[in-house]
């Protein structure tokens, strides 16, 4: 079995790999990738409400964009999987640089999409756009995550990964901003209908999205392809009980993650919440995204092998410049009302002592506990607590990816295949959120993510060592 360090080269390579061989330049590149896919994803967030008004939907119609995006995923990694196995794992054929391009290349066919989709003023047409973006994104989430997990020692995987998801997060803080913008000022023509707006914005994402495909093709970049293994790769990762249970917790985590950053601006609209217009609750986005990015640059330290009291510097620091960013920008009311649960992360960083499965069981028992306030109370509270709870869902993905691929060798491209085939969630627990939210109301519709979230701590109690011998497992 091929493992993953500095001196040997997983998943296999084109040439052997030198002792204390350094992938930076390789990992810094990759950074770009993820800021680019987070900008791109978070838009959605604003589609949602300006369709919705646009083709007069209801909360369920509107949250088929959802729908659309992330089935997309779960088609894209099927394919792939199944391809893997009865024809052998694409990437250890094509390697990782040809995967991420391919990707890169789709998504920027999709994006292109949304022009024609607004000259026809086509809600099924800017669905089909959106799916084969994500298609796109599918194959750059099979690609990326595992290839950024073995650019260097396994044990720091974690680390690498919150990493590289702190700068996705910065995109997808950056975005709604940008977005916003965009779409709700610039080209938001007097007159023409609401899907005018997207025309421009994502063409111009298109161009990016081929340029970046164009950067990569000729960058200096490890392939980390595997030619010597061209047989069908059975069921693989399927055999492993926690492989399996982290599937489920990706579905959960992305499912749970995304029914509230889809339901945020209308949330924040609502009578309840102070009647806010899109484009002033727009930029509230960004603070729930950029939680994400807060919260996965501390992970990135505090998984990180450097010494205890430069990670405690930088646990403290970053919060404490983040406070300081948002009440330079957004003013020091919202700095205020965001202190109580940046204070609320530092701590849970601090108890989690460094453990992946310990941290998912704090964080996703306070994001339990931020929605059951959000569901019983109004205004300010409310807002802040459903705000909070991006900074707690930073480190989720990251260390339920790494848990869960934990230990597979050379599956690991295949097993993550299944793990962005459950990105599955982020489809269907919207919709089932908008549906509660039409009947109940949309404080009623957390409950959703609530049971998202609670299977989460599950996983960090028990889940990611079924199966596996107490040698093999990690430490809760």
């Amino acid at each position: 079995m091929v493992t993953a360090s500095t001196s040997t080269l997983p998943l296999g390579c084109d040439a052997p790999a030198k002792a204390g061989q350094s992938y930076r330049a390789s990992f810094s590149l990759m950074t770009v990738l993820f800021f680019m896919w987070g900008f791109m994803t978070v838009w959605n967030d604003l589609l949602i409400p300006r369709f919705k008004n646009a083709f007069t939907l209801s909360y369920f119609e509107a949250m088929l964009v959802q729908f659309a995006f992330f089935g997309a995923y779960f088609v894209g990694s099927l394919l792939y999987y199944l391809v893997s196995v009865f024809y052998g794992d694409p990437i250890n054929r094509i390697g990782y640089k040809n995967g991420v391009i391919l990707g890169l290349v789709i998504a920027g066919v999709g994006s292109a999409l949304f022009y024609p989709a607004a000259q026809m003023v086509s809600y099924p047409f800017f669905l089909t756009a959106l799916f084969v973006v994500g298609l796109g994104f599918a194959m750059l989430q099979i690609t990326a995550n595992p290839y950024v997990t073995i650019l260097g020692p396994e044990k720091t995987a974690s680390s690498r990964l919150n990493l590289a998801q702190a700068f996705n997060s910065l995109g997808t803080t950056v975005g709604p901003l940008v977005g916003g913008w965009l779409i709700f000022k610039v080209f938001n023509t007097a007159g023409a209908h609401g899907t005018e707006a997207f025309k421009i914005p994502y063409l111009v994402v298109a161009v990016v999205f081929f340029s970046l495909a164009i950067l990569f093709k000729f960058a200096n970049l490890p392939a980390f392809s595997n030619k010597e293994v061209q047989g069908g790769g059975g069921l693989g990762p399927l055999k492993h009980p926690h492989t399996v249970l982290g599937m489920l917790a990706i579905f959960m985590y992305v499912g749970g993650e995304v029914s509230v950053g889809s339901v945020l601006t209308s949330f924040l609209s609502s009578p309840e919440q102070g009647g806010l217009t899109y484009e002033a609750a727009s930029p509230y986005l960004a603070l729930f995204w950029g939680g994400l990015m807060i919260g996965r640059f501390m992970g990135a330290f505090a998984l990180s092998d450097i010494s205890s009291s430069k990670k405690f510097a930088f646990l403290v620091a970053i919060p404490l410049l983040a406070l300081l960013l948002i009440g330079m920008v957004s003013g020091w009311d919202n700095a205020q009302g965001y202190a109580i649960p940046v204070v609320l992360l530092l701590a849970a960083f601090l108890f989690g002592k460094s453990k992946p499965n310990r941290m998912l069981i704090i964080f996703g028992s306070i994001n339990v506990l931020l929605l059951l306030i959000a569901m019983t109370s109004r205004g300010a509270v409310a807002q802040w607590a459903v705000l909070g709870m991006g900074l707690f869902c930073s480190i989720m993905w990251s260390n339920i990816f790494s848990l869960a691929i934990d230990g597979l060798g050379a599956e690991k491209s295949q097993a993550s295949s299944l793990l962005v085939m459950a990105i599955l969630g982020g489809a269907l627990l919207p919709p089932l959120q908008g549906l509660i939210a039409d009947s109940v109301g949309i404080h009623a519709s957390f409950t959703i993510p609530l049971l998202a979230f609670a299977y989460i701590v599950f996983y960090g109690l028990y889940g990611y060592r079924a199966g596996r011998n107490r040698k093999a497992a990690m430490p809760a």
